[in-house]
């Protein structure tokens, strides 16, 4: 279950490179700097889309990573740039991808700490469920909403990307 779980987040993290090159597109066709988007955001409490594709990478990263009882890969948090974006999303999907399915074997079983409850832990199956997933898809959403908002042509289908559909 774990490895198909952080499979599936895994794919809809990448379904976000779809968005960045409607984004190109868009950009090219009306003439400005694609790299402005980075900073936009839904509302001025919210914060920008480079916050939000990096929170989805980093509970990707850490949901593979605790789930499969490895250490968490640390990234900067100094993208500035769509390319850098990619970077970013690519660097996350090839960790993810580096956690054989055999790795999860023990997640339901381990207990993880969390930096903001000391004392407290998690089950692992709590955190894939009331952690992991809701946020990587909440920042996704996000990402999409601001990417809606700004004029960019990304629908419901780029959001779910390919669908593994076979003949009835």
């Amino acid at each position: 279950m774990y490895y198909q779980v952080i499979s599936q987040c895994m794919q809809s993290l990448k379904n976000l490179e779809v968005f960045l090159d409607k984004a190109e597109q868009y950009a090219a066709a009306k003439k400005f700097d694609v790299n402005v988007l980075m900073t936009t955001r839904l509302a001025p409490d919210m914060q920008p889309l480079i916050y939000q594709v990096q929170s989805a990478c980093d509970y990707l990263k850490a949901g593979a990573a605790r789930l499969s009882g490895q250490t968490i890969p640390k990234h900067e948090d100094n993208e500035k740039t769509i390319g850098e974006v990619r970077a970013r999303i690519r660097k996350t999907v090839a960790f993810a991808e580096s956690v054989k399915e055999e790795q999860y074997e023990e997640a339901s079983n381990r207990k993880l700490n969390l930096s903001w409850a000391p004392g407290k832990v998690i089950a692992g199956e709590d955190y894939l469920l009331q952690i992991t997933i809701p946020n990587i898809y909440f920042h996704i959403a996000m990402a999409y909403a601001i990417f809606r908002n700004n004029g960019i042509d990304v629908g419901k289908m780029d959001f779910l990307g390919s669908l593994d559909l076979v003949d009835a």
